[in-house]
């Protein structure tokens, strides 16, 4: 009877260390992506407000982009289908003008571009190209869309916060349009 109870002993303690060994493996293995993108995430703030599991189905439905120096990302005029989150590398924003191409704006690690596109597929306002190898989530609006059928807490909360930042740029771009305004009169 003892033998018997120490054998049954010795198999469940088989399996369960079984259970621990290839649970781990897995939540290694599955996790470790995740855990980087969330902490990733979490940095850009159309995501700020998300919690830990929200980030983590965030994380679950964006993909990795890697681009050449000086591959574009988008160009200008194209349908817009997806926001870029720069992971790695350096990004130029341009567009055309009389003298060939001008600069916008520089972006680097945690900066975000593309946001209207999460909207809509208007064209592209201006183009982006990578300055570097760069390496970039991007989130596109048909998954941010079925996001809204799956999970419409995330999704609307990524929207407020889009919101949010798309009505701070416009305050700004006003602000600066009336200063330039001023100093001309």
């Amino acid at each position: 009877m003892k033998l018997l109870k120490n054998t049954e002993m010795l198999k469940k303690k088989v399996v369960n260390a079984k259970k621990i060994f290839w649970g781990n493996l897995r939540k290694t293995n599955r996790d470790a992506p995740t855990k980087t993108r969330v902490e990733f995430l979490r940095k850009i703030p159309i995501f700020s407000k998300l919690s830990k599991n929200q980030l983590e189905e965030v994380a679950n439905i964006v993909y990795e982009r890697h681009y050449d120096e000086n591959e574009f990302i988008f160009q200008m005029n194209q349908p817009g289908a997806a926001l870029f989150m720069i992971q790695e590398g350096q990004v130029a924003v341009e567009i055309p003008t009389e003298e060939g191409v001008a600069q916008l704006a520089v972006l680097k690690h945690n900066a975000f571009i593309g946001e209207i596109a999460l909207l809509d597929d208007s064209p592209r306002s201006a183009s982006a190209k990578a300055l570097e190898h760069t390496t970039a989530l991007a989130l596109s609006r048909d998954d941010l869309n079925t996001l809204l059928q799956t999970e419409p807490v995330i999704a609307s909360q990524i929207y407020k916060s889009l919101a949010t930042i798309i009505a701070t740029r416009l305050k700004a771009t006003n602000e600066l349009l009336e200063k330039e305004s001023e100093a001309a009169a």
